[in-house]
């Protein structure tokens, strides 16, 4: 089903709930776009790493630490970078450790400090991977005015604000 009639038959649920229940709001509908946006971009960037046998979280590594001087960085540096939880981090640099795209070993700084680095061979993985992901990335904004696309990133920043509010409101960790 394409994204577009999973949004009409979601619409038509709402509108059902809130006859029912009448003070449930229409942000709701907003939340659960948001949702399936959020799902469908996973599926599509999931799609284009499935042939190189790799996952969201272990491209999103790589990046980090792509992106960091000298390619280098603790696990919990990352882990902050990519919002990947520690658990999670030691299965990934595992599994790209064994693919010989990052390495991981003691800082010569601190030999009690965990240091991971991107290899030459994960380098070229970034470098070849993320113009070819370029593409339909573009075709995702296609039609939005710079204008637009400057008020979608505002809206979603005040959107993850007050998300953040709720969760330091809650005493959940930021």
């Amino acid at each position: 089903m394409f994204l577009t009639d999973k949004i009409k038959c979601m619409d038509e649920g709402i509108a059902g709930v809130r006859r029912a229940i009448p003070e449930v709001p229409a942000d709701v509908g907003l939340c659960r776009i948001l949702l399936l946006i959020s799902e469908r971009l996973q599926a599509e960037l999931e799609h284009k790493l499935r042939p190189h046998k790799l996952n969201d979280s272990e491209f999103r590594t790589l990046i980090a630490l792509f992106s960091r001087p000298g390619g280098t960085s603790t696990p919990g540096e990352v882990c902050l970078f990519t919002s990947i939880g520690v658990t999670n981090m030691t299965r990934i640099s595992n599994a790209l450790v064994k693919r010989g795209l990052i390495t991981r070993g003691p800082s010569a700084e601190d030999r009690r400090r965990v240091v991971m680095q991107i290899t030459p061979a994960g380098k070229r993985f970034v470098q070849k991977m993320l113009p070819s992901m370029l593409p339909r990335l573009k075709l995702l904004f296609d039609g939005f005015s710079n204008t637009e696309r400057s008020t979608l990133n505002h809206l979603l920043r005040k959107l993850a604000h007050n998300l953040s509010q709720l969760e330091h409101a809650a005493g959940d960790p930021p």
